[in-house]
């Protein structure tokens, strides 16, 4: 009889994830792509994108992580 808190729960996990693919995709592929195809017209180097796009799929995982962590609070 837990069908509200598994749903909320579920909700924040949900939210979580899609935050983390957001995240993602703003920081690595969005960039990457200006990079690639020149579609930036500030010059940015390589090094910066990459540490970025390093760190953006780091606090992805992260908050896809604690998404699952939140997972753990379902009850039957």
């Amino acid at each position: 009889m837990f069908l509200v808190h598994n749903e909320q729960t579920k909700h924040a996990a949900a939210w979580l994830n899609a935050l983390a693919t957001a995240l993602v995709a703003a920081g690595v592929f969005a960039p990457a792509a200006a990079l690639l195809y020149g579609l930036s017209q500030f010059v940015i180097e390589r090094w910066i994108v990459t540490t970025v796009a390093i760190g953006c799929i780091g606090l992805g995982a992260g908050l896809h992580l604690l998404g699952r962590a939140i997972l753990r609070r379902l009850r039957e």
